[in-house]
């Protein structure tokens, strides 16, 4: 088995509505984050590789252009964006397009912090 990745960063502003009143966390703020999409398969035989990587940038571009410069609040299914919940979304949007996800990273570099997604739990 294989894995290969494609990164991207995108940079987004965002507040938890959750947080105590008072909390800096509570306001809106802004990050840039950096997240890495992991595929894994079984390199084809004709072509010795899991995915073109033109293909895996084509869907997170795609992606990455609901996110970059957006409030993150807005955008349906991250009303309360925290980094499990952006991994996750980020999940849901690449399934269909590449089946061979494998794990997605969601990373706040500046606030040495991020989070993995390895896929919703089997049932």
């Amino acid at each position: 088995m294989t894995r290969i990745y494609k990164e991207f960063h995108f940079d987004a502003a965002h507040f938890l509505p959750y947080a105590e009143e008072g909390h800096p966390n509570r306001r809106m703020h802004g990050h840039s984050f950096r997240v890495v999409v992991w595929l894994k398969g079984r390199p084809a035989p004709e072509t010795g590789i899991v995915r073109h990587f033109e293909d895996v940038e084509r869907e997170v571009l795609a992606v990455r252009e609901k996110l970059d410069h957006h409030l993150l609040n807005e955008i349906a299914g991250l009303e309360f964006p925290t980094l499990e919940r952006i991994a996750a979304w980020i999940w849901n949007k690449l399934a269909r397009p590449l089946p061979e996800i494998a794990r997605v990273e969601v990373h706040r570099s500046s606030c040495r912090e991020g989070c993995v997604y390895d896929g919703p739990e089997e049932e």
